[in-house]
């Protein structure tokens, strides 16, 4: 399964989150693979995609940052997965 997770830095402050990730990485449990990330201009935000087969690694590594960030997690699904399921109906 694939999730969009939009995080907002705490107190719209990147630089714990950022010191974090320097000295101890991205913390992922073993079968949560991180896919990307994208940052809002004003640092505020960060948007990644990560993948796994079980949603708990998920809530695991979400435990591991919640004192610097607030999530929202989102479900999503590629564009060509998307394509695939509407193609019979086209």
């Amino acid at each position: 399964m694939l999730f969009m997770i939009i995080e907002k830095f705490k107190n719209g402050d990147p630089l714990p989150v950022y010191r974090r990730f320097r000295d101890q990485g991205r913390q992922a449990p073993d079968g949560l693979k991180y896919i990307s990330s994208w940052v809002t201009p004003d640092l505020s935000r960060c948007y990644q995609v990560m993948e796994c087969e079980a949603p708990e690694l998920l809530e695991q590594w979400m435990e591991r940052w919640k004192d610097l960030v607030d999530f929202e997690v989102v479900p999503v699904i590629t564009s060509a997965m998307a394509y695939e399921t509407l193609a019979p109906k086209l």
